[in-house]
């Protein structure tokens, strides 16, 4: 059978390669039907970590969240941790939760909606790039767009971004047919999606879609445009379509001004979502802080925007350089609503890599219109070189990480298709494409083959050290007696509470002395012994080697030095000493 498998494949790959071979290279129909191809590939790569654990802590946090909107059948008011939650607002909670109900409570119903979303942020990228540009570009883009380091992995560990980087790119659009024509309904739509965006994020998001239009107006000096009445329409617009989030957050915090939020009594939730949310985090004066570091944004890139991201620092200082001689004739949307917004957040005192994610489309473009630009034979060539540079380093990365981290759900299926991928990448693109095109496919191969691995081996792999979510499941299929279950008081436990089909309570030794009988305890090693000094029935059930996996250090990827890394969480039976 072994033989007859190896003969299969060898049947398989002569044919494939015969086939190729008798395709002109140089044909452009041949090319841009292999480019579809690449770009479908890349939309399934985007859906690959759909049934990969949900990560915590805010992704699992999110989800807990819209799960208790549809558990408590209230679409209004925001809880987290048993009380009222303030920071996000509504819409993707809102999405989430109509998922959750038509569904049921599982990883992919939480992770698709924000998926969809991604997609529809490549449509309208491609909208957007042929409108400005041509045809081909908007591909380029699309493909780019979808083989973007951040882009895949935001779809696996999955944020508001995600929802806000659709949104945000189709208003964007929409705003610039309006003011290129005269439908009042792109008018319209530009303001729905602004309104959703602004509910997904907070007001920070008409920074970048305001920043496209408004900085290319400036720049290209279309005064009458600039002060065209719709403009006011569209404020008032927008106005109208947040009303809804306004007026839940007017219902849960401002009409109660005695619950305590952020360690006070009288926060306004109103204030918060027109000020706090993002511009009390930029000028770090609302109630949620950090501290930020001017170049951060700039390294996030380097890795974020992988592999393409070296290609895009020479495309946003050629686009600059050139754009300046001939201000007219260029368009300065893509570059306006990018670099505002890179260079706000470069100030701002709060930061973290996903933020990026919505300034991606502008950055496909951008790449692509400086790729298709490209002519002198020297240039070409040094994007070649460049991008093998930069995928070979990226396979020598995945390489080590592989070695190094042997990851337990890493199989003879998994490895076949990357195997075929690198196949692919050696011998496919010089037999199908040309030019620029060539190197456009070799690196989004590459991209393919990281990301197989990443989201078929290595985070699949990386979650069962998520001591809550497993615990959870753990308890869904052992609690037989339907025991209640408690959890020890004074950690988050998100991504136990979302996988937990029961519901639980969070307790200490004290509160459990006078228990009416046994029940299941999830807890750390330590606070289960607190529990044997004092008398306690433990019966201990499973241990869970658990990780902090957002937090990644060298010690923990090597699997020869990484249970010195490791901290065990316990699922046990507890019962009074009364008892």
């Amino acid at each position: 059978m072994f033989w007859l498998n190896i003969n299969a494949w060898h049947g398989t790959i002569a044919f494939f390669f015969t086939f190729t071979s008798s395709m002109n290279p140089r044909n452009s129909t041949t090319q841009t039907k292999w480019l579809y191809l690449f770009i479908g590939t890349a939309v399934a790569m985007n859906f690959t970590g759909l049934f990969t654990t949900i990560m915590g802590p805010d992704p699992s946090l999110y989800a807990t969240i819209a799960k208790n909107m549809v558990l408590r059948n209230d679409y209004v008011d925001l809880y987290a941790w048993g009380s009222d939650w303030l920071d996000k607002p509504h819409f993707p909670f809102w999405i989430i939760a109509l998922f959750f109900k038509c569904f049921g409570f599982k990883t992919w119903v939480y992770k698709l909606p924000a998926i969809l979303f991604m997609m529809m942020g490549a449509v309208y990228t491609y909208y957007l790039a042929k409108a400005l540009y041509n045809k081909q570009i908007a591909l380029w883009a699309v493909l780019i767009l979808l083989t973007a380091q951040h882009i895949i992995l935001s779809n696996t560990d999955v944020r508001a971004e995600a929802y806000l980087t659709g949104l945000i790119i189709a208003a964007v659009y929409h705003f610039y047919k309006a003011q290129t024509g005269i439908s009042i309904w792109h008018l319209v739509l530009a303001c729905v999606f602004t309104a959703c965006a602004v509910m997904t994020k907070g007001m920070f998001a008409l920074i970048t879609i305001g920043g496209a239009i408004v900085g290319h107006l400036l720049i290209t000096r279309q005064w009458k445009q600039l002060f065209h009445w719709r403009w006011l329409l569209a404020v008032v617009l927008v106005l109208i379509f947040i009303l809804p989030e306004i007026w839940c957050l007017y219902q849960q915090f401002d009409l109660h001004p005695e619950k305590v939020v952020f360690g006070h009594t009288g926060v306004l939730g109103v204030k918060f979502f027109f000020w706090d949310s993002q511009f009390g985090r930029f000028f770090n004066t609302g109630p949620i802080k950090g501290s930020g570091d001017p170049s951060f944004f700039i390294h996030t890139t380097l890795w974020a925007f992988l592999p393409w991201s070296l290609l895009l620092f020479v495309a946003v200082f050629q686009f600059i350089k050139k754009g300046a001689k001939n201000v007219q004739a260029h368009e300065w949307y893509c570059i306006c609503g990018a670099l505002l917004t890179f260079l706000l957040f470069s100030a701002s005192q709060f930061q973290l890599p996903h933020y990026l994610n919505i300034v991606f489309p502008f950055f496909a473009i951008i790449t692509a219109q400086y790729l298709y630009g490209l002519a002198s034979p020297k240039n070409i060539k040094a994007v070649q070189v460049t991008q093998t540079v930069v995928i070979t380093i990226m396979l020598i990365i995945i390489s080590a990480l592989g070695y190094f981290f042997r990851p337990s759900a890493f199989n003879w299926l998994t490895g076949a298709i990357i195997l075929m991928f690198v196949l692919l990448l050696l011998f496919l693109p010089g037999r199908i494409s040309t030019g620029m095109q060539q190197t456009i496919f070799k690196t989004a191969l590459a991209s393919f083959i990281v990301n197989l691995f990443l989201n078929l081996c290595f985070y699949p792999a990386l979650l069962l050290y998520q001591g809550g979510s497993e615990a959870a499941i753990y308890i869904n299929h052992n609690n037989l007696d339907k025991l209640p279950v408690y959890v020890a008081a004074g950690q988050f436990h998100d991504d136990f509470n979302f996988y937990l089909d029961a519901s639980f309570k969070e307790t200490t030794p004290d509160d459990m002395a006078n228990l009416p009988g046994q029940v299941m305890l999830y807890a750390d090693a330590g606070v289960l012994q607190e529990y044997v000094k004092k008398g306690f029935y433990v019966k201990p059930l499973k241990i869970f080697k658990s990780y902090a996996i957002t937090h990644l250090a060298p010690a923990f990827l090597n699997k020869g030095t990484r249970d010195k890394e490791l901290y065990d969480m316990e699922v046990a039976i507890i019962q009074s000493p009364k008892k």
